[in-house]
């Protein structure tokens, strides 16, 4: 998995606990930490979050052979 497909998916990760939060107890974490929704650097992570959910699409329609063959390049 390269840099970027790490990247992708810790963001998505991030916006999926969020929303669970926003879910569970309406509790939006991300605005918390910068300062409302509104907030300059809150809806760069919200863009970030959603061109990550986005990218990750593509990994959904990969061909399984290229995970397998990366899982074994990585152990070499």
């Amino acid at each position: 998995m390269s840099a970027i497909q790490r990247t992708a998916l810790v963001l998505v990760i991030i916006g999926a606990i969020n929303w669970g939060l926003i879910g569970f107890f309406q509790f939006d974490l991300v605005a918390a930490i910068f300062g409302g929704q509104n907030a300059a650097l809150a809806r760069i992570v919200y863009g970030l979050v959603g061109l990550s959910g986005l990218y990750c699409l593509t990994l959904v329609f990969r061909p399984s052979e290229e995970f397998n063959t990366e899982d074994r390049s990585e152990l070499t």
